[in-house]
């Protein structure tokens, strides 16, 4: 759901010489790539448009603590705990404090929101999977938002999206290494202070999620119980997030820094195509200890691609860099096409269409920072350069997307169709000419596609067979 710190630009962490110990061993060498190639863009059709509504709700199981029948307590400004449902207004995170912008949507809330997709996978008889984001932004503010997926099927002609089935996560096992918010309970349903699930793939009987707190994997069986919990290696090293439970504020000021900033762990996660290795995707740089700056190489930015052996239980020690277009870009999701190549969405941190932008001063009735990169790449792994860069062999822009049939339920105009939202973190392929593009709407806080009125899960169906078929 809302990431109010995670989707800002990156922010530099104080450089002190006093850092945490993990760091000192981390090697965490730029290579540069290759005179870079410029991938061309492909067209993107409009096929399908669904919507599932903002306001769209699921009670707890029975045996859920009493704390989690309501959602959102903990998301005033002040961190206060308000207990009065609908009490705490809604407004767009990227509006300046100068004009806060409404969504027209209020916490607390009854129940909890089903939306907030952070993930998707396609399955054979035309329905998905898709994976509710940790929360409300933060981990201290979401400690009674439950960790779930979902079972759902757009319906292509008339434009719903119907909700089959929700599982929540649990850990009666104590399989989680650390004390968790329903610590005592007997279910141990898991929330958004504990995880922040950002991926998911299904393998044999498991479901494997990736995270961004820890970093994390976590292995679950498809009833949503966890069987395991995983640390995160690079080279070789265990790489930790300022929210990692091992990781201790020191008692001085500016004195910290770790390998992954907050919020920029695991964004998306592909799956070998034989079910053998994950590929989880940071969603931000690391940072380079030695050179006191985030790993980059001919002035970008690049994130790390690792690989995960699925029977071992282990990380194999081999990755890909992926080298972002715009410094400030975040990625959204991966999922892969074939055993090589796969689609990974880049996108800026803006929303709304360009021309509904302020003329530079602040105000409520237009969009402070609009979207101008929304795209999805698709790259090869066999390809990687010397240096383990990725090639990028081409893209769709999701800002110009063609509508000559008129499909678009809302948002489309002259032909053209626009998907102009902050976070847009679901891809999957659908079959050898279409994918399936979602948004994670953020709820109560984005405001993309009308000014004043919170965004609703939107799914789209893109027929792209010149991207799926290039090399």
């Amino acid at each position: 759901m809302a990431r109010s710190t995670a989707r800002r630009p990156a922010r530099r962490p104080a450089r002190s010489p006093l850092t945490v110990a993990l760091m000192a061993a981390l090697p965490l060498a730029v290579a540069l790539p290759a005179a870079a190639e410029t991938a061309p863009a492909y067209p993107a059709v409009l096929e399908g448009h669904a919507i599932l509504p903002a306001r769209s709700f699921v009670a707890p199981p029975k045996d859920a603590p009493e704390s989690l029948r309501t959602s959102g307590k903990y998301t005033r400004p002040d961190g206060r705990r308000e207990d009065r449902l609908g009490s705490i207004a809604g407004t767009s995170y990227l509006s300046a404090k100068e004009a806060p912008r409404p969504t027209g949507i209020s916490l607390p809330f009854d129940g909890q929101p089903v939306q907030g997709f952070s993930g998707i996978k396609a399955m054979k008889d035309g329905s998905y999977w898709v994976l509710t984001d940790n929360g409300y932004g933060a981990r201290n503010n979401s400690a009674d938002a439950m960790l779930m997926f979902h079972h759902v099927k757009p319906d292509w002609k008339h434009g719903g999206v119907k909700r089959l089935n929700t599982v929540f996560l649990r850990d009666p096992d104590k399989k989680v290494p650390f004390l968790i918010v329903n610590e005592g309970t007997k279910s141990r349903y898991l929330t958004g202070a504990d995880f922040d699930l950002e991926s998911m793939q299904f393998v044999g009987d498991h479901v494997w999620f990736g995270d961004e707190l820890g970093p994390y994997l976590i292995q679950a069986d498809r009833q949503g119980k966890v069987l395991g919990v995983f640390e995160t290696e690079v080279d070789g090293k265990v790489v930790r997030s300022p929210d990692h439970y091992a990781v201790t504020t020191p008692a001085t000021p500016g004195a910290f820094s770790t390998p992954v900033r907050r919020s920029r762990g695991f964004e998306g996660m592909a799956a070998s195509k034989d079910g053998r290795f994950l590929y989880p995707l940071f969603e931000g740089p690391l940072w380079n200890e030695a050179e006191k700056k985030w790993e980059s190489a001919n002035g970008k930015d690049y994130l790390r691609i690792l690989e995960f052996d699925v029977a071992r239980r282990a990380w194999t020690g081999r990755s890909w860099k992926y080298a972002l277009e715009q410094n400030g870009n975040n990625i959204g999701d991966f999922n892969m096409i074939d055993a090589d190549t796969g689609l990974i969405i880049e996108r800026d941190n803006g929303e709304g269409l360009p021309e509904t932008g302020c003329d530079g001063q602040p105000r409520v009735d237009c969009q402070n920072v609009p979207a101008r990169f929304k795209r999805i790449y698709k790259v090869s792994l066999k390809d990687a350069d010397a240096n383990g860069f990725v090639r990028k062999i081409g893209y769709i822009d999701l800002m110009d997307i063609q509508d000559p049939q008129g499909v678009a339920r809302v948002g489309g105009k002259d032909g053209k169709f626009a998907f102009p939202f902050v976070t847009i973190e679901d891809v999957d392929v659908v079959d050898g000419e279409r994918i399936v593009v979602a948004n994670d709407n953020n709820l109560p806080y984005s405001a993309g596609r009308q000014l004043g009125r919170n965004d609703d899960n939107e799914f789209i169906l893109l027929r792209v067979p010149e991207l799926l078929q290039a090399r």
